[in-house]
C-alpha cells in the first residue's frame, strides 16, 4: 500500500515506513477533531515527494536532519524540531543528505485548524517549531496505537487522550514523559502557568518552589518533563508570545514585555531563533485571512 504522505513509498509492516489510519465513531466525530492518520518512516539520502493532502500534518524529525521545500520556501529541521504542513495540494519535498527518522500525524474534522493554531502553527504554511520531549513521547504512542488498530475505531478514546495530551503539554499543562509529573515538579510548572511566563525565574527560585536542592530538582525536572528547566521557560515564553501577536494584536515591544524580555532586539533574536522567523514576519503571516486557507483546501 502507498503511504499516505510520501509519493511513491510503500507502507507495511515489514517495511521502513509503517503507518495507520483511523476510523473515528460518533462521539469522536462529535468532538470536532481527531486523528486521521498517523506514521514514521526511516528515510535513507534521497529526495522524497510530499503527497497533496486534505488534513493538516503535524511533522516531525525524531533523528537526523531534513530540508523541507514548501511551495518554494526552504524550512531545515533538525531531531526535535516540527512543523505543520497545511492542507492543499502545495508542491512539497524533502531531502535528505544522510539518514533521518520522521513522525507525523494527520489531524482531521471541522475543529481541526483550531487545534493547529492552539499548537503555535499557522494555517497556510510551515513553521518551524521545536517539539517538547514529552511531545515527541507522546508522538511515538499515537503512531503505535494507529499501526496497531489500523482501519479500525477499536482505540478511539485512547487516541483522543493522546492528541489531547500533545496539545496539553504544548501549553505547559503539567504532562510528564510516560505519566503524571510527581507534585514537586507540577507545583512548579503550575507556578510558571499562573505567571504566564511573565517573569524571569531562575533556576535557584524554581528549586526553592519545588522544596528541593538546585541539583537535585534539576536532574528531576529533565527526568520527568524531558528538558532542561530553563529551556522549558524560554519554549513556553515564546509559545505565548506567539499567542500575544496573534490573538491578541500586541506589538513586538509590548509582547516581548509580557513575557519577560524587556529588550526588543533580545526578543527578536530569541524568538527568531526558536520559531525560524521574526517576530514581525510572524505577525504578517498570521494576519492573512483563513478566507484564503479554506480556498486552498478545497482545490
Amino acid at each position: 500500500m502507498e503511504s499516505y504522505l510520501f509519493a511513491g513509498v510503500e507502507a507495511a509492516a515489514d517495511t521502513l515506513v509503517v503507518e495507520g489510519w483511523h476510523k473515528p465513531g460518533s462521539l469522536t466525530r462529535s468532538s470536532g477533531a481527531w486523528i486521521h492518520a498517523a506514521g514514521s518512516a526511516m528515510l535513507e539520502a534521497g529526495r522524497y515527494t510530499i503527497k497533496p493532502h486534505d488534513q493538516w500534518v503535524w511533522f516531525a524529525v525524531g533523528d537526523g536532519e531534513v530540508k523541507l521545500t514548501w511551495d518554494g520556501s526552504e524550512l531545515q529541521l533538525k531531531a526535535e524540531q516540527t512543523c505543520f504542513l497545511p492542507a492543499g495540494d502545495k508542491e512539497c519535498q524533502l531531502e535528505i543528505e544522510g539518514q533521518a527518522r520522521c513522525l507525523w500525524i494527520a489531524l482531521e474534522g471541522p475543529l481541526a485548524p483550531m487545534v493547529v493554531r492552539k499548537m503555535g502553527a499557522l494555517l497556510h504554511m510551515p513553521l518551524k517549531q521545536g517539539a517538547l520531549p514529552s511531545q515527541m513521547y507522546l508522538a511515538k504512542q499515537i503512531v503505535q496505537v494507529m499501526v496497531r488498530h489500523s482501519g479500525t475505531g477499536d482505540a478511539t478514546y485512547q487516541l483522543q487522550h493522546l492528541m489531547y495530551g500533545m496539545l496539553a503539554s504544548h501549553w505547559g499543562q503539567p504532562v510528564a514523559m510516560d505519566a503524571m509529573l510527581s507534585h514537586e515538579i507540577a507545583k512548579v510548572v503550575d507556578t510558571l502557568r499562573a505567571n504566564q511566563y511573565k517573569d524571569n525565574f531562575s533556576l535557584a527560585e524554581m528549586a526553592a518552589i519545588s522544596r528541593m536542592p538546585m541539583e537535585t530538582f534539576r536532574k528531576r525536572f529533565v527526568s520527568e518533563v524531558g528538558m532542561p528547566p530553563l529551556s522549558y521557560v524560554l519554549h513556553c515564553k515564546m509559545e505565548r508570545a506567539k499567542e500575544l501577536l496573534r490573538e491578541q494584536d500586541y506589538t513586538v515591544r509590548q509582547a516581548g514585555v509580557e513575557v519577560g524580555m524587556q529588550d526588543p532586539y533580545h526578543f527578536s533574536k530569541q524568538f527568531k531563533n526558536i520559531v525560524g522567523i521574526s517576530p514581525s514576519a510572524f505577525m504578517k503571516q498570521a494576519a492573512k485571512p483563513d478566507a484564503t486557507i479554506r480556498k486552498n483546501v478545497k482545490k
